[in-house]
């Protein structure tokens, strides 16, 4: 598969077939990830795999944050419990982290070479046939969250990384073109 062409055919995947991802699957992703730029070679990223009961404490752990916003105590339940059920469920699930420097010019680094890291796996699973859905937010620092993912203290939460077989590919999204982002200077 050509690079630029699967640049543009990825997609955000929200809906996964049944097809459980092996763990050849995810160390071929992972082997991807590492391949990143990453200045310093501090290779600061870390991964954890979540099987079906992290995946659903930390999908407890969201649907307690939005079940917040509602008033009625048998609805919050129901949010939480919903939320949690869908983690559970997912095919496959990531968390990807970097391990805090003390220098804050080397962290901001690390943090965007693990963002590279994640695009890596992303591209790698669409070349795959697989679909992945990154998910960022404040959650990624709710001790309920952090515990759920087995991420110790003295590492970030970069992203959470849904992955499967997609259900359906959706259409793309309308961007800005490039040209009109772009300053040439002279």
């Amino acid at each position: 598969m050509d690079i630029i062409d699967a640049i543009h055919a990825r997609r955000s995947i929200r809906e996964f077939t049944d097809r459980e991802i092996g763990r050849d699957e995810i160390e071929r992703l992972l082997d991807a990830a590492v391949q990143a730029p990453n200045h310093r070679m501090t290779q600061p990223w870390r991964f954890y795999v979540l099987g079906p009961e992290s995946r659903r404490a930390y999908g407890a752990a969201l649907g307690a944050r939005k079940a917040k916003r509602v008033d009625d105590p048998e609805a919050a339940q129901a949010v939480l419990e919903k939320v949690a059920d869908k983690h559970a469920s997912l095919p496959a699930m990531l968390a990807v982290s970097i391990v805090l420097d003390d220098n804050p010019e080397i962290r901001e680094e690390d943090y965007a070479a693990a963002y590279m890291a994640i695009e890596n796996l992303s591209l790698a699973a669409h070349a795959l046939g697989l679909g992945t859905h990154i998910k960022t937010g404040a959650v990624m620092d709710d001790p309920r969250s952090r515990e759920a993912l087995g991420v110790p203290d003295g590492e970030r939460v970069v992203a959470t990384i849904e992955l499967g077989e997609p259900a359906g590919i959706p259409d793309p999204k309308a961007r800005v073109s490039a040209g009109e982002l772009t300053v040439w200077v002279p």
